[in-house]
């Protein structure tokens, strides 16, 4: 089963990008099928996945409006490994043209419903708002992973954005759940990091991934030379925190499954003895 992961955060520059691309990028060198949407506006998961924003014909605006087919507007077997949707700043257009058309919200759900069962994990690098695109990507999504920027006001807005991702579950999205929360930018020296982990943990508990991405430089070299920290610096400590974090995310899907399963067995167990 296809898992399709929004990646959010309404605050910007948390690593929501940074992680989408180097989730993608891991989970494609272990032998997974990966599309990465980029569904941000900035357009850095394009640049950062080593597509010239300015080369591009058909794009993800065009897929949400119909001017585009899957077939046309997907980047097939980047150099990073994944398949990409890309977007630039016309994605904006998009926003305003779905305003009033019906199933405004639920255009990417249609759009991958047909082309998603491809893939093993569809990653959506939601914009750093909660806009009409953000809602599109939680409403085509069944998994949430939610970077937090160790700093000191990591826990504001983030009570807003998990209030969000509930009203999306409850009115439009059943299916949703929050995969994860992936504390970034961890800097070991500094005592605010450790405060705002035992904050973070202490707030949100197992949601909370036991994985820390911590600063690095090379994490932050490598979208200036279009590529993931992973093929930029295989060996740096953010490209390993990143392997460390896909295989946390394969041991979680496995539980959810796992779950899943049990729970269907016992509705239908129910279902027999009534």
């Amino acid at each position: 089963m296809t898992r399709i992961i929004a990646i959010t955060n309404q605050k910007g520059g948390v690593g929501k990008t940074t992680t989408c691309v180097n989730l993608g990028a891991t989970l494609s060198e272990m032998g997974h099928q990966v599309l990465v949407i980029d569904f941000d506006p900035q357009g850095n998961a394009t640049s950062g996945s080593g597509v010239l924003k300015h080369a591009i014909e058909h794009d993800v605006r065009g897929l949400l409006l119909g001017e585009s087919s899957f077939r046309d507007a997907c980047i097939f077997e980047t150099d990073a490994g994944y398949d990409l949707l890309p977007s630039d700043i016309q994605l904006t257009e998009a926003e305003v043209g779905l305003i009033g058309q019906t199933r405004a919200q639920f255009r990417l759900k249609d759009v991958l419903e047909k082309q998603a069962e491809s893939y093993d994990f569809v990653l959506i690098d939601c914009p750093p708002a909660l806009s009409m695109l953000t809602i599109n990507g939680l409403i085509a999504a069944n998994g949430v992973i939610i970077p937090v920027q160790c700093e000191f006001f990591a826990l504001e807005g983030l009570s807003q954005l998990l209030k969000t991702i509930e009203q999306v579950r409850t009115a439009l999205n059943p299916g949703l759940e929050i995969q994860g929360v992936v504390l970034t930018m961890y800097d070991p020296r500094n005592n605010l990091s450790g405060q705002v982990e035992e904050d973070v943990r202490t707030h949100l508990g197992e949601r909370v991934y036991k994985t820390v991405i911590p600063r690095n430089v090379r994490i932050s070299e490598a979208p200036s030379f279009g590529q993931p920290a992973l093929l930029y610096d295989h060996k740096c400590a953010g490209s390993q925190a990143y392997m460390r974090l896909a295989s946390e995310l394969i041991q979680r899907e496995r539980q959810l499954s796992a779950e899943l399963m049990a729970e269907n067995t016992i509705e239908k167990g129910g279902h027999h003895g009534g």
